[in-house]
């Protein structure tokens, strides 16, 4: 399937460079381990062989050379560029190590060749292979690789095949342009706290060029000259300046303190508080004794997101931007004018996808006018809540090496495509799914949970050390158990026998000294009439009173229930979006009205917020994955704070708590 409405060129390049014959057999081919400091040039004039075909046998020595690695080299005689009849001398300055089990086979991947078909060839699992072949993780299968064939029997024993490193020797990785901690730990199978524990230096930022220490011990004179080991291609001349070393200090939990007093206070988000302090998994406690960054570190990088307006970065790279969107063409291609007409008027989904698209367009012009030049690719993702055709259109579009995708529509759909661009953690996001779904760790879901907007309305009333009141009517019983598991500094307003809003026993609930907050949970309109009178005899008589609803309640939206009263009472709540006049978003509003003659819908302001956040994420200096864990941003209506879920992915706290002003307006709580 071809992008929609848009020109794109066939990515051939690969394919010419790698559809060169290399057949050869196993007999013709050397090991060799990489001494430390040794160069792809230094070895191919040890072997008299070209560099190029050093490369055709080792892809990945492109990106750079490791100590300790395995080459394969072409035997002297067998050179598909020359013959030498010198024969190959035995490996004098590698590290000495024991007999491999067994050598392995190797196995030129050719066109149209697959992992299972390879698999099934010899007869081997897809856990064994990658295994044997860690590049496969990172680089997908590729014309031209060679992969190495563990034999059955180093499989049973679980004998690396590829490997002859003695266990205590160092393996180092130098950083490359664009890698990020995610994907060097990943390359090597280890988890990013490994890798900054082994290399403390690189927590606030990562260097191009630093010399990262993967396995063993780094040598203390080594240690002490890393940073300055540091490599900058001389055309860029980027300037590295040595990343500032975290200080911690032991902090004793005060009374009333919470997760989110102690974020602001410490620059860190809920999870780097766990991560530092694993006992603060069961909650905060006063009188804990937490490991925190000192003064001097609260705001590095590493620590507190920063709010930020992303502008335009100087960058030679033209990223690539898939868009996947549900228009479903197939299904409605035979469809007559009238039906399509109709059709228009009565889906739903439909009008949801087209106003989408219309604000998605508007955020590429915005784009271009700040000076962000894209290629943007737009698919029909043809979806059902079970189905879609995104796997055909990632094959058949060379779609591998895209730098972030938003789509589809469906939780089902969207978690497979993450697992599609998963080999080259290329971010997928989820734009509108409201489900949890399963860890993805490329997947990033963009809607806020409602368990996190209940959170943070918990945590704003918290830290303004208000006197907390909840009425919930014998019908929400959920949010009466949560609220008795979770959050135990509520009281819970007392009912009649008959299930009704005990007045008397409510007061004596409210104090005098600070700001009671009133949680209400009932839909009965009875008890809602009930609470507000009570508030407002409240306030009348000197307490500070704010009605708090926790997710939308139609009741307070009816006849029966005067507005005014909320005003007065400066109705409290969570949203994931706000009411926004500033000027960029007037100008927002005029253009799109002038461009659709209509003023754009919820979901056309989510289509422009979702596409022009991540162009903008993709112009910046950093991978989208460091833009989401270190930047905070505003679009139109939409918050985009992205945690990492312990689990895997991430999620959007970018949560809003706004309030009915007596001028009739909805603002923003600070």
């Amino acid at each position: 399937m071809k992008p929609i409405n848009m020109n794109y060129f066939s990515v051939i390049l690969c394919t010419v460079l790698f559809s060169v014959s290399t057949s050869f057999s196993q007999e013709k081919i050397e090991k060799y381990i990489v001494g430390k400091g040794e160069t792809v040039a230094q070895i191919a004039q040890k072997f008299k062989v070209t560099p190029y075909e050093i490369y055709k046998l080792n892809p990945d020595a492109q990106n750079g050379l490791k100590p300790n690695a395995i080459l394969l080299i072409p035997r002297s005689g067998v050179s598909t560029t020359k013959s030498v009849a010198a024969p190959v001398k035995p490996v004098t300055n590698a590290v000495p190590s024991k007999p491999l089990v067994q050598q392995a086979k190797t196995h030129t991947v050719l066109a149209k060749e697959t992992l299972f078909g390879i698999e099934k060839k010899y007869d081997l699992s897809d856990e064994a292979l990658k295994k044997a072949n860690p590049d496969l993780e990172k680089n997908g299968l590729q014309i031209g690789m060679v992969l190495n064939i563990p034999s059955k029997s180093a499989v049973k024993a679980n004998v690396p095949v590829t490997s002859s490193v003695v266990s205590n020797a160092p393996i180092f990785h130098t950083v490359q342009s664009k890698e990020t901690k995610y994907s060097i730990a990943k390359k090597y199978d280890i988890t990013v706290e490994e890798l900054e524990r082994k290399n403390p230096e690189i927590v606030p930022n990562l260097p191009v060029g630093y010399e990262l220490l993967i396995k063993g011990n780094r040598p203390k004179a080594v240690a002490k000259e890393a940073l300055a080991k540091v490599v900058i291609p001389a055309e860029k001349h980027v300037a590295v300046s040595t990343p500032e070393p975290i200080n911690y200090i032991d902090y004793t939990v005060k009374p009333k303190e919470t997760f989110y007093s102690l974020s602001k206070m410490f620059g860190l988000t809920q999870q780097q508080l766990i991560d530092l302090n694993p006992n603060l998994s069961v909650g905060v406690q006063e009188g804990m004794i937490l490991k925190v960054p000192s003064k001097s570190n609260q705001i590095a990088v590493n620590s507190a997101k920063q709010k930020v307006v992303l502008t335009k970065k100087s960058s030679q790279d033209k990223k690539t931007l898939v868009l996947l969107f549900p228009f479903n063409f197939a299904k409605n291609s035979t469809d007559t004018v009238t039906s399509t007409v109709n059709k228009l008027n009565n889906d739903k989904f439909l009008n949801m996808t087209l106003d989408f698209y219309s604000g998605a367009l508007m955020a590429i012009d915005s784009a271009k006018q700040v000076g962000v030049s894209m290629n943007v690719k737009i698919f029909d993702s043809n979806e059902t809540k079970s189905a879609s055709n995104v796997a055909s259109i990632y094959s058949d579009n060379n779609l591998a090496d895209a730098d972030a995708v938003v789509g589809p529509f469906y939780q089902n759909n969207v978690e497979k495509t993450a697992n599609l661009f998963i080999q080259n953690n290329v971010p997928v996001i989820s734009p509108l799914s409201k489900d949890t779904g399963n860890p993805i760790a490329n997947l990033y879901q963009s809607i806020v949970p409602t368990s996190v907007m209940k959170t943070a309305m918990f945590d704003f009333m918290n830290a303004k050390q208000g006197n907390l009141v909840a009425v919930i009517d014998k019908k929400r019983e959920t949010i009466r158990k949560y609220i008795l598991e979770n959050q135990k500094a509520v009281k819970i307003a007392p009912l009649t026998p008959t299930g009704g809003l005990d007045v008397e026993n409510f007061k004596k609930l409210l104090v005098k000294d600070r700001m009671n907050y009133v949680i209400l949970e009932s839909a009965n309109t009875g008890m809602v009439k009930y609470t507000i009178n009570t508030m407002l005899w409240a306030m009348a008589n000197g307490y500070q009173v704010q009605l708090v609803i926790l997710e939308p309640n139609e009741t307070l939206d009816t006849d029966e229930v005067s507005f005014e009263n909320l005003t007065k009472l400066h109705l409290l709540y969570p949203s994931a979006t706000r009411e926004n006049n500033s000027p960029e978003a007037q100008l927002f509003m005029q253009s799109y009205r002038k461009k659709n003659k209509v003023n754009p819908s919820s979901y056309a302001i989510r289509g422009f917020d979702i596409t022009f956040d991540t162009m903008m994420r993709l112009s910046q200096d950093k991978t989208y994955q460091e833009t989401a864990e270190t930047m905070i941003t505003e679009q139109v209506e939409n918050k985009f704070e992205y945690h990492k879920n312990p689990d895997g992915g991430y999620s959007n706290k970018g949560v809003y708590i706004l309030y009915y002003d007596t001028d009739l307006t909805i603002k923003e709580a600070k």
